[in-house]
């Protein structure tokens, strides 16, 4: 009979396939290293293992001890199953921008989960870097895997991710493209490739916010480059010493945007199903397109599974509130045509009270206001503001005591050019007339979202 002991020895040789769509342009064979294959659906299965083992090895971690480690979610997952095989206890501390697919998930398997802020400095006694060491610091028999600077994470793609990619083109690989993060697998990759024939080319795919490529080409570590940013699992605020600068040849950087539509486009083009630093890696290997040559073997490696990312890149509405959607909208229906929600209103005699409560309740700015015969005024922030500065008792007068008059109402057809010279300091909005009678609303936000 063939079985494995346990979950953790179904790590490793994951497939290589070739892209046909999406890299139609590249004139070379380029082949994806597929690591959602692994058990905890991404690469660091990998070296969260080996962590963990060298850690027992050496006796940091002990029988029974406490694994604790700030992750982006993938390294938790991996360090998870080890926990569950080995007995041990996990905690996990994540930044409040990773999707809650991976929160859910690593406390599916058991894991302990703290949750920081992402928007403060990694010395900030805030950030998930000190929470994790505090913890470490704070917990009896516990051990602080920190996969920035433990170099078992090299170790492991060194060991295990660049022979398998070595053996899978039978040595003909030219050129590796991959996400920086840790650092761990551009590093170990990169270190055995580049051994068994120097003139294989590493190439990193960092983000915008990421310090990584500046100080690759600079030497400087640029505090202005810092500043937070969408996609997960790539880039950095610090310099791991996981990361070999020596070994890269060279970054490219692609924006939180082409991260999201890439990694959309990989799963409708090609029918794999990875997640956001797979759709960056794809791009940016088609920014690094010039690099390659005719005949040449580019392997690109995708780190983590599509599930992941559900609530987030492959949902239509949380692109769409960030103007990711990559939909052409030149006139005013393509703004609000596919909108299936009621057009917020107030009634002239309402007291102002009840407008403000349902400013409030749907996160809006501004309301036009109804009578008997249709349109009648329009009401915004900044006439309940003046409003109230002149009469501390606004709240209880009628709408129509303090609103301005109705926004302007365009046809669908009408050119996103027009409504947007409609909108200025006195008028606030645009109405547009959609199909059964409906209507639906323009602002200053809807147009800054769409550019």
């Amino acid at each position: 009979m063939k079985y494995a002991e346990n979950i953790l020895e179904t790590i490793g040789n994951t497939p290589l396939v070739k892209l046909h769509t999406i890299t139609r342009s590249v004139d070379a064979l380029v082949l994806a290293k597929v690591e959602t294959f692994n058990p905890g659906n991404s690469v660091k299965d990998r070296m969260a293992v080996k962590m963990v083992e060298d850690a027992e090895a050496d006796g940091r971690l002990k029988p029974g001890g406490t694994i604790i480690e700030g992750t982006s979610g993938n390294t938790g997952m991996g360090l998870a199953l080890a926990a569950i095989v080995k007995g041990y206890k996990l905690i996990c501390v994540i930044s409040d921008k990773q999707s809650k697919e991976k929160i859910d998930i690593l406390r599916a398997v058991g894991a302990e989960v703290v949750v920081c802020p992402t928007n403060v400095a990694p010395e900030d006694p805030r950030s998930y870097y000190s929470v994790s060491k505090r913890l470490a610091e704070e917990i009896p028999n516990s051990w602080y895997v920190n996969q920035y600077d433990n170099l078992s994470n090299t170790l492991a793609h060194y060991e295990q991710t660049g022979p398998e990619i070595w053996e899978q083109t039978d040595g003909k690989i030219d050129h590796f493209v991959v996400g920086v993060g840790t650092g761990g697998t551009i590093s170990g990759v990169g270190k055995y490739l580049k051994e068994k024939n120097p003139e294989i080319k590493i190439w990193g795919i960092d983000t915008y916010g990421s310090v990584f490529k500046k100080y690759h080409e600079t030497g400087e570590f640029d505090e202005n480059e810092i500043y937070p940013y969408i996609t997960e699992g790539i880039g950095e605020d610090i310099l791991p010493a996981n990361v070999d600068f020596d070994i890269i040849d060279g970054f490219t950087k692609v924006t939180d945007k082409d991260a999201a539509i890439y990694t959309r486009k990989l799963a409708r083009e090609e029918g794999v199903f990875c997640g956001n630093s797979a759709g960056a890696a794809v791009k940016g290997l088609l920014q690094l397109k010039d690099h390659f040559k005719p005949g040449q073997v580019v392997v690109v490696l995708f780190h983590d599974s599509g599930t992941r990312y559900v609530g987030k890149m492959f949902n239509d509405d949380w692109m769409r509130d960030r103007g990711f959607m990559e939909e052409e909208v030149k006139h005013a229906g393509d703004l609000t045509s596919k909108s299936d929600t009621e057009l917020i209103t107030v009634r002239t005699e309402e007291l102002v009270a009840h407008a403000i409560e349902r400013m409030k309740q749907y996160n809006i700015s501004q309301l036009p206001v109804l009578d008997a015969n249709g349109f009648a005024g329009s009401l915004d922030e900044s006439t309940l503001f003046k409003a109230y500065i002149d009469n501390k008792s606004v709240a209880d007068l009628p709408v129509k005591a303090i609103m301005q008059p109705p926004f302007p109402v365009v046809k669908k057809s009408s050119s996103l050019d027009d409504v947007s010279r409609m909108i200025n300091r006195e008028n606030k909005a645009v109405l547009v007339e959609l199909e059964d009678g409906r209507y639906g609303i323009i602002t200053k936000h809807d147009i800054i979202s769409a550019i």
